[in-house]
């Protein structure tokens, strides 16, 4: 290993001056040799110690008191959780001596946390988005039915990765949680008209049929626009930022247009469902109570 020895200026510029050895040892044997002095005079290395080859790190680390080492590798492709997977898969089948642990760290680790908080962001937007239409609607069951289309979102949105071929990221997350909100909305506006028609007097099926035929229109312009503004996006023509705002657009647009065609109809068939059922049993509990009125009048 080379030696400092100091600076020199050349041209006033600082030059760091090093000392090499013209004839280091290369080999065990001439390690061996080399003149060690002593008392009675310079005598072989091999008179006085052992010379032996071994493989060892060039520098020790350590964390929590814990000896480690740190193997860095640099994927080819852009989708790290097939990467994870691999490593996964090869950590697995390692035969690695007692004591000894593997961990995945790095933008992996960094990306398993981004996924968690994300889970989370998730499920809380959720939960509120919840809580505000039970605040509206003045009902349990009702916003239960508008959530039907949150499921139906991610569907089409893990669809259009798949068909694209982009990797699930973290863009591609933060392009669900935006779905949470977008794709309640139509699902919202449909059943508050509904709701509106059924307060006038209509029967319920005049009330779904009604207000569908009435919210279609709107409910498809604002999708269709949508859509066609996050065309560029999802075309990977917003330059630089492509590897972020392209897996967002892909998984609004996927949403959007799945939870589009399932709010136009399977929100109906539910609401219809769940209020016939609804309507039975206030007809059933009304009918309890004239017959029990009547059996009173009888004993009376």
């Amino acid at each position: 290993s080379p030696a400092p020895l100091g600076e020199v200026r050349i041209d006033d510029e600082p030059a760091p001056v090093y000392l090499f050895s013209q004839d280091a040892p290369t080999t065990v044997a001439e390690i061996e040799e080399l003149p060690v002095p002593t008392d009675d005079g310079p005598v072989p290395l091999e008179t006085l110690a052992e010379v032996t080859e071994d493989v060892q790190p060039a520098s020790v680390t350590r964390q929590d008191g814990d000896r480690t080492a740190t193997v860095q590798v640099t994927p080819a492709g852009q989708d790290l959780t097939a990467v994870n997977a691999a490593l996964e898969a090869t950590i697995d089948d390692l035969d690695l001596a007692p004591g000894v642990e593997l961990t995945i760290g790095g933008v992996s680790a960094d990306q398993a946390e981004a996924f968690a908080d994300l889970g989370v962001a998730l499920l809380a937007a959720i939960l509120i988005v919840y809580i505000v239409m039970v605040a509206t609607f003045n009902s349990l069951l009702q916003p239960f039915i508008l959530m039907v289309s949150v499921p139906f979102a991610a569907t089409g949105a893990l669809l259009a990765l798949l068909l694209t071929g982009t990797p699930l990221g973290v863009a591609a997350l933060v392009g669900v949680l935006m779905l949470v909100g977008i794709v309640v909305t139509n699902a919202i506006v449909l059943i508050d008209l509904v709701n509106q028609y059924r307060q006038r007097g209509m029967s319920l099926w005049e009330s779904v049929t009604e207000g569908a035929r009435m919210r279609l229109r709107p409910i498809v312009m604002t999708a269709a626009a949508t859509i066609l503004a996050l065309m560029p996006m999802a075309l990977g023509l917003t330059g630089g930022g492509a590897f972020i705002s392209q897996p967002l657009a892909l998984v609004v647009i996927g949403g959007l247009i799945s939870s589009t065609l399932l709010t136009l109809v399977l929100v109906p068939v539910l609401y219809t469902l769940v209020e016939r059922g609804k309507l039975r049993g206030q007809e059933r509990r009304r009918r309890r109570a004239e017959r029990g009125g009547r059996r009173r009048t009888a004993t009376a």
